[in-house]
């Protein structure tokens, strides 16, 4: 076998289903190291957006702040007028309510408003409250929020990125161990040379596929290439994407060495 053949064999991309499957015979460092890969290209496109549709918005609503302020037994402590909208764009509108009875930010794929005992959150699939609990003491004001904002703004992005990769093993782990049984009765009725183990690198090397598509679907939605429904509609297709890559790529394993000689012409002679 050449050097090229063996580099097109090699497990060093997840993105044909030919790659996908080579990662069967592969050492968990190397699924390991793919996989930090592709979390690393997705926490930098939720970090992206992150900085340039919501963070933004966040900045320019502490401005707008009134001098006092705060959230404090279980009750929002405002000043200003009320409904009032402190900051948004077509992604994110963060408003003051306190009986909710505007329609403010309804323009915005996400709506926050603050309530007087509570938070609503609302989206395209309709909203949801979160009341204050009574051990928050949060300040609500824009002299203690601006330093507060400017000094962890850099430390809430480095924690996305961590959550991103840490929440893609996760659950790459979990769909690995969830998938592998389906993969390999699979391989066994179709004859094909694959364990146990190759059976679960290959359920979990499968779903690299997919959030790689998130990915440019999360930068494609950032750049205003998508609105909210198609952003939902690929979350569902990137899913489909790994059953996908899970079927084609166990049709193209070698034939198990037994079925492969049954196959053999019965009236050849004997070797």
């Amino acid at each position: 076998m050449t050097l090229l053949d063996k580099l097109l064999h090699s497990a060093w991309e997840p993105l044909t289903p030919r790659g996908v499957a080579a990662f069967t015979r592969a050492s968990l460092g190397r699924l390991w190291l793919a996989q930090l890969i592709a979390a690393i290209a997705a926490a930098v496109a939720v970090v992206w957006f992150l900085q340039i549709a919501w963070f933004p918005v966040v900045e320019e609503a502490i401005q707008q702040l009134p001098p006092e302020g705060k959230i404090s037994r279980s009750q929002l402590v405002w000043r200003g007028d009320t409904p009032a909208r402190l900051a948004a764009n077509k992604f994110l509108s963060l408003a003051v309510d306190l009986w909710h009875e505007g329609d403010l930010g309804n323009e915005s794929h996400l709506s926050v408003e603050f309530g007087r005992t509570n938070l609503r959150l609302r989206s395209l699939l309709g909203y949801t409250e979160v009341a204050y609990s009574p051990d928050w003491a949060v300040e609500f004001n824009e002299p203690k929020l601006e330093p507060w904002w400017g000094a962890w703004r850099p430390g809430l992005l480095a924690g996305a990125a961590l959550a991103t990769i840490a929440g893609l093993f996760v659950v790459w782990t979990v769909l690995a161990t969830i998938y592998f049984l389906p993969v390999w009765l699979l391989a066994f009725f179709a004859n094909r040379d694959l364990n146990g183990r190759g059976s679960w690198r290959l359920a979990s090397a499968a779903l690299m596929p997919g959030a790689l598509f998130m990915t440019l679907t999360i930068a494609a939605y950032g750049f205003g290439l998508l609105d909210l429904v198609y952003l939902g509609w690929c979350f569902s297709f990137h899913l489909i994407i790994g059953w996908i890559y899970l079927l084609v790529c166990v049709l193209l394993l070698p034939r198990h060495p037994e079925a492969a000689a049954q196959r053999k012409n019965p009236f050849a002679p004997p070797a």
